[in-house]
């Protein structure tokens, strides 16, 4: 999330499957759209360049039914890596990765480009599948399908999490031998983003994922919370910002455009503020902050963004943390070096967290936001161990 929270703390204190319509997309294609929840659209093999290095016996991209921000049938696509070697008796146990921010464009989705920071998410990956996991990796729908992600929005990323789990499940069981099967029981874990992502599927995960899935637990490293409180604040004079943070707040808004057009955000948008939401639409990440360098987020605004009475409630509803509910034990590790989610802002998390008596394990780490996720594999690997083990 790069230093976006840190305002915060001022707020705060091979084979195809069928056709691939646009579903959520105003096709009217009823017989897909009433396909369940991780059902497999289509398949294809995915490019060797960007197989998880070392560790990747074969890999799909995978296109599967979803649900959107709004509760309705949406498509995503993800990819599907299975390690070297047999599976073990019941499939391989599954890893399903959240990933952290790449960019709101279908050419921004990690199955079609890579990891956004592909130095340190590609052998962090590895090092599960060396483990002898099966990573699924989900893109979020509208990245990559028809439609714009809802980025941030924690429900809608823990259906596609956990629907992907049951796509790359399916696939296996039906177009893989059994050397590459998919086991029931699975954790999720994620990064920054996808941190909020996959601890958010923690709280929903055996809900979403019904009777077919065995959910065991989750992983957040870097995991952000009460970004809602930054959005609340926004409005003419909220910067300038560096370049990172200015990209960060235009894909939220132009998320919450998209999913809530009911707001009116472009009535309280200037010339300028329309300009840049509507390149977050489309732009990855790394360009769009070039494009910003210099630009003045506190122009983007005539007013106030809680003039309108329900923009707080909505927001509170679209991107709020859970603060209780979990049923499975969930790792939270956070670096106190770290000045992209200051530890200050997800320790008042934590502390909620254990307050509602929640089964968090929290450790921090002497350093920077992408060095926790380096060092707490120390933490992490056992931890999932722990979690998977037995039938």
């Amino acid at each position: 999330m790069r230093r976006l929270l840190s305002i915060a703390v001022g707020v705060v204190a091979v084979t195809a499957i069928g056709p691939a319509p646009a579903i959520g997309a105003g096709t009217g294609d009823a017989a897909t759209e009433s396909r369940p929840p991780g059902s497999v659209v289509a398949a294809t093999p995915l490019r060797r360049a960007l197989w998880i290095p070392g560790t990747t016996a074969q890999a799909f991209r995978l296109t599967y039914m979803t649900t959107d921000a709004r509760g309705r049938p949406a498509r995503s696509t993800g990819t599907l890596f299975v390690p070297k070697g047999r599976a073990p008796r019941g499939g391989w146990p599954v890893i399903s990765w959240a990933h952290g921010t790449s960019g709101l464009g279908d050419a921004c989705a990690p199955s079609v480009m890579g990891p956004a920071l592909p130095q340190r998410d590609r052998p962090y990956l590895a090092n599960w599948m060396g483990e002898g996991y099966a990573v699924v990796a989900g893109d979020y729908a509208g990245l990559g399908t028809p439609g714009l992600p809802a980025y941030l929005n924690g429900r809608s990323e823990a259906h596609n999490v956990v629907d992907m789990v049951k796509a790359g499940r399916a696939y296996a069981q039906a177009q893989l031998p059994p050397g590459g099967r998919l086991a029931r029981k699975w954790v999720v874990v994620g990064q920054s983003q996808g941190a909020g992502a996959a601890i958010y599927t923690a709280r929903y995960a055996t809900k979403f994922g019904g009777r077919g899935l065995d959910y065991r637990g989750a992983v957040g490293t870097g995991t952000p919370a009460y970004i809602e409180r930054v959005v609340d604040a926004v409005g003419p004079g909220f910067g300038p910002l560096s370049p990172g943070l200015t990209a960060y707040l235009s894909y939220i808004f132009a998320s919450l455009r998209s999913v809530y057009p009911e707001l009116g955000i472009n009535r309280i948008l200037t010339d300028s503020g329309r300009k840049y939401l509507k390149l977050a639409e489309t732009a990855c990440v790394e360009a769009f902050e070039r494009d910003l360098e210099g630009v003045d987020s506190g122009r983007f605004f005539t007013g106030p963004v809680t003039a309108s009475p329900r923009f707080a409630r909505l927001v509170d509803a679209y991107m709020k943390m859970p603060e209780k509910g979990f049923d499975e034990p969930f790792f939270m590790g956070h670096g106190l070096k770290d000045v992209d989610v200051p530890y200050s802002l997800t320790s008042q998390y934590v502390a909620k967290l254990k307050a509602n008596q929640q089964p968090v394990t929290f450790k921090t780490y002497d350093t920077d936001h992408s060095g926790t996720l380096i060092r707490s594999q120390e933490d992490t690997h056992p931890f999932v161990r722990r979690l998977l083990r037995g039938s």
